[in-house]
């Protein structure tokens, strides 16, 4: 099957409208398990160096004009803001992928992992705020300390010119600051660990969360099964689809194996999310290693995919 392009863009469009049909359920669902997870957990906040200078940073669109550091930016082609340490080491940027393979949900659950990858990423926002941290989307959304903060989020997602990708643009955050990347990781292996070599050349920590859907760990498909690869529309057929159940699961173990070893190299963490576990989990989970704890046990994690994209099925009886 050749790509279609226009299918794509219908696609898309289905997908972005898809997103701001779901958007008012998904920030009071994200505010109930904030709410819920909140009053069980210590406050974030991070003794910081005050007022003192870190570094010089691009101005970004839709910042007020009033931070730009005009003796600076004299000196260049570029506008430039005076970043104080205070602000560097209280910024987390948060990556929810929106792409179209995250739309995807089996008989095995009730929510999609773009649904699930934006609850949390808007309850930990909720959270991140509350303990006196800044929150960011890369190249959608400057860092804010807005006791709105998830409605901040949910309108700079429906408003951004197209929704974010599999992963997250390329940007150097403050070394300072932290990266939370929430997908489900099915690019090829040596894409999601190029983008994580990016992002943490800085020197930034961060946290990589694999979510996805128990369908794509287990693989419960049998007989003829007609696959289809959302981001392309290519299909494969496949006969008897439990002969390959076995290798299925093996390339999944892989690719997993690789992203962890290559985060914790960088000691980033690595967790596995799965959406037929509670939404709480995740958050809890990620909160104590964004506060140092270890405590916390982390999302079940099963096994699945390598260099090939197997995230959307769909049974052909």
């Amino acid at each position: 099957m050749e790509f279609d392009a226009d299918t794509a863009v219908r696609s898309a469009a289905q997908d972005a409208a898809g997103l701001v049909a779901a958007m008012p359920r998904l920030v009071l669902e994200a505010r109930k398990i904030a709410a819920s997870v909140y009053h069980g957990l210590h406050g974030r906040r991070r003794a910081g160096s005050g007022e003192n200078f870190w570094q010089y940073r691009r101005f970004m669109d839709g910042e007020p004009s009033n931070r730009v550091d005009w003796r600076r930016s004299a000196r260049d082609d570029h506008l430039y803001v005076r970043e104080r340490e205070w602000e560097a080491a209280h910024t987390v940027w948060i990556w929810p992928d929106l792409s179209t393979s995250m739309v995807f949900a089996s008989p095995l659950v009730w929510e999609t992992k773009r649904d699930r990858a934006l609850i949390v990423a808007f309850a930990l926002a909720e959270l991140l705020v509350r303990g006196g941290e800044r929150v960011g989307i890369p190249g959608i959304m400057n860092p804010s300390a807005s006791r709105r903060i998830v409605e901040k989020m949910a309108e700079a997602l429906v408003h951004a010119p197209s929704l974010p990708q599999s992963l997250p643009p390329t940007f150097s955050p403050s070394p300072l600051a932290e990266v939370v990347v929430l997908g489900d990781l099915w690019s090829p292996t040596k894409d999601v660990v190029a983008s994580l070599i990016g992002l943490s050349a800085s020197g930034a920590h961060g946290h990589v969360v694999q979510v996805c859907d128990p369908a794509e760990e287990t693989f419960p498909y049998s007989g003829r099964v007609e696959f289809r690869e959302p981001e392309s529309g290519l299909m494969l057929t496949i006969g008897r689809a439990e002969t390959v159940r076995e290798e299925y699961v093996e390339r999944v173990a892989t690719h997993r194996a690789i992203i962890r070893r290559e985060a914790e190299r960088r000691t980033w963490s690595f967790l596995i999310h799965r959406t037929d576990r509670p939404a709480s989990e995740l958050l809890l989970a990620l909160h104590a290693r964004m506060s140092g704890g270890h405590g916390a046990v982390a999302p079940s994690e099963g096994g699945v995919t390598g260099e090939t994209r197997r995230d959307e099925s769909e049974h052909a009886a």
